[in-house]
């Protein structure tokens, strides 16, 4: 059974978590992502460490509506959101999502909502340091796998080292793509590019990237955002390889490790 305390919940016992779970749109909503929310949770459950969501009183965080260039409905989510966050006192947000990470982190302060903001690779990555978490080695000793960079994680905000330090934790062999790091290749979700048709063009972009992940024979792309997870997912359907490469979140990938 998950334990996943609201604010509004905690707020009634006289209660506050030391940390709110950014769960996203995508974590909230679609079906492949609620795993990596619910692996992410199993995990939180392992630490002594007191979270909450908003729940029902979570909004979208506004990326989509700005990187669409819609700034009048990006601001009206975003002090939505701020006002919420605010009332209950919080300081201190993770999330599973690098949009939601980088908007809340880099563009809500000038609207007036200051927060520290983590992603959850970085947070699993601080308990593990502080033995609050462990990963049991061996499930996925030999494995080959290789980690796709989120834009807004990577390049936008250089989170390089967490997520590929938990890979190696897993005692599975780290194999890196041709463009890597701060030379790291869009899956072709960013920018709101997500929800429109594609444009002309000799090839998409995710099976662009698809093509460099199983250049280097994975057993299994690590993903670190939902969007990306998506369109990994359809590039290695695309081109056949469901049996074979799996895609998977970091999250998942400890969570399985930890048999939990």
């Amino acid at each position: 059974m998950l334990n996943v305390p609201t604010l509004s919940q905690l707020q009634s016992e006289g209660r506050k978590a030391e940390i709110v779970f950014w769960v996203g749109c995508a974590g909230s909503f679609d079906d492949r992502a609620k795993k990596i929310t619910k692996a992410f949770v199993k995990l939180l459950n392992q630490t002594e460490i007191s979270f909450a969501v908003l729940g029902t009183e979570e909004s979208c965080s506004g990326d989509p509506a700005k990187r669409a260039g819609n700034e009048f409905l990006f601001q009206m989510q975003a002090l939505q959101n701020i006002a919420k966050l605010d009332a209950y006192e919080v300081t201190k947000i993770v999330t599973t999502c690098p949009h939601c990470f980088n908007t809340l982190k880099n563009e809500y302060p000038e609207l007036g909502g200051k927060y520290e903001v983590i992603h959850h690779t970085q947070l699993i990555k601080q308990l593990l340091k502080e033995d609050k978490l462990t990963i049991q080695g061996g499930k996925y000793k030999g494995k080959r796998i290789t980690y796709h960079d989120p834009c807004y994680l990577g390049r936008a905000n250089q989170v390089y080292e967490a997520p590929r330090a938990l890979i190696q934790k897993l005692d599975a062999e780290l194999v890196e793509m041709k463009s890597c790091k701060s030379k790291g290749l869009c899956c072709g979700a960013g920018g709101a590019q997500m929800f429109k048709d594609a444009e002309d063009g000799d090839k998409e972009v995710n099976i662009e990237r698809t093509e460099q992940a199983l250049e280097v024979q994975p057993d299994i792309v690590a993903a670190a955002c939902p969007f990306c997870n998506t369109m990994m997912t359809d590039g290695i359907k695309n081109k056949e390889q469901e049996g074979k490469v799996e895609v998977m979140d970091i999250a998942e990938l400890i969570a399985n490790a930890n048999d939990l």
